[in-house]
């Protein structure tokens, strides 16, 4: 799958759609979502050009990579989530329900996020 430029964070990356940004560096982009699924919803993304998860850990320096991670552990010990617990959550390809493609990271906490998935039965 080749990268859209025209996806909504490439678009955000460009300034042309604002956001409420959390945190910035020179690898990464952190924002509020604007559908929150929990108290706190912050996306992060890497400001290079990543489909997903699997073209990210392929093609991404080892200093983009570790930009990514690092801030995300920052952003959530910022919010307060690391003293009662967080989720990071990532959507990969069509099966693991991605709909923007451009690699993205959800923090979600400030309230129990329950389980992890139901078992589906094969078949």
């Amino acid at each position: 799958m080749s990268y859209d430029n025209d996806n909504i964070f490439a678009k955000i990356l460009r300034g042309e759609i604002p956001n409420n940004t959390v945190y910035e560096d020179e690898h990464v982009l952190a924002f509020h979502d604007i559908t929150p699924q929990r108290p706190v919803h912050i996306l992060v993304i890497p400001k290079g050009a990543y489909v997903n998860m699997d073209d990210f850990t392929a093609k991404a320096s080892d200093e983009e990579v570790i930009a990514l991670m690092r801030a995300s552990g920052k952003i959530a010990r910022d919010l307060g989530l690391a003293e009662t617990g967080y989720r990071v959550i990532n959507n990969n390809g069509d099966d693991g329900h991605q709909e923007v493609q451009h690699l993205h990271l959800h923090i979600l906490g400030g309230a129990p996020a329950g389980p992890m998935l139901k078992k589906v039965s094969a078949g």
